[in-house]
């Protein structure tokens, strides 16, 4: 089992920043992809942002410019610092692993995190 940790939401105002981080841990073999997404109130669940362990990155067209994934390999965490940040960026923020061991991949979801952007 993989366990991830996520921390960093919270309100910001329009324009304001913040900075979302997921720690994986237990049982880890091969960690494929790590990214991020979002759901906001009555809406499905969407990709914010992915980084696969080469290091390629992948968004969503509405954050391009303004969100970047990294990840550190070492600690198994990957980050999303979010810049201008608008307020339809209101969502709960989930992390989510692709990890494999042997034939079976598997993907791991964090409990995900509140990110509130109003003034």
């Amino acid at each position: 089992q993989v366990q991830l940790v996520e921390s960093g939401g919270g309100l910001v105002q329009p324009g304001g920043s913040l900075r979302l981080s997921c720690a994986a841990s237990g049982s880890i073999f091969r960690i494929n992809a790590m990214g991020w997404y979002r759901q906001a109130p009555g809406k499905q669940r969407e990709l914010v942002a992915t980084i696969i362990s080469g290091g390629s990155t992948n968004y969503a067209d509405s954050v391009k410019g303004r969100f970047t994934i990294s990840r550190d390999n070492a600690k198994n965490t990957v980050y999303l610092q979010m810049n201008s940040l608008k307020p339809e960026d209101t969502a709960v923020y989930y992390c989510n692993v692709d990890h494999s061991r042997g034939l079976r991949r598997v993907d791991y979801w964090g409990q995900g995190t509140q990110v509130t952007v109003s003034s």
